[in-house]
């Protein structure tokens, strides 16, 4: 597997590197609106930026509610265990930070992939940005870090 760092970023330090990932993701990918990709959230999220060689190849933010979201790899990178490290170091962060529950919004065809990790279904489907999505959530346990 290919070695990844990931670290913390707020938006301002990180934006430069954060929006061409999710970009390219995002709007050029899914095609969601560029009006829906950013939000006043990016400011006030911490964001995490996974790395491979001093090249940024991953993303996602964590709401100060403890929502976890826009989680994006970028397509040459993915299916090789970057989401699992990216969403561990959320996780991680959010308790050693004292979360007791983090949140997303998962597309309906990676539910799977989230609730590998713990992650409950919550509600009914919904759709956004004209993407099929289901809310989880995870209850953290400070102990298990």
């Amino acid at each position: 597997m290919t070695e990844i760092k990931i670290k913390p970023v707020s938006w301002v330090q990180g934006q430069d590197t954060l929006k061409p990932i999710r970009r390219k993701v995002f709007i050029e990918e899914q095609h969601v609106p560029e009006e829906l990709e950013w939000d006043d959230f990016d400011t006030q999220s911490v964001h995490f930026l996974a790395y491979t060689n001093n090249t940024a190849i991953a993303t996602a933010r964590l709401k100060p509610d403890g929502q976890i979201g826009r989680i994006a790899v970028v397509n040459e990178f993915r299916n090789k265990g970057i989401g699992k490290e990216l969403l561990s170091t959320v996780i991680s962060y959010a308790k050693t930070n004292g979360y007791n529950m983090v949140y997303l919004h998962s597309q309906q065809q990676v539910i799977g992939f989230y609730q590998q990790y713990g992650f409950v279904i919550n509600g009914p489907g919904f759709t956004d940005a004209g993407i099929s999505h289901q809310a989880m959530y995870k209850v953290l346990d400070p102990t298990e870090l």
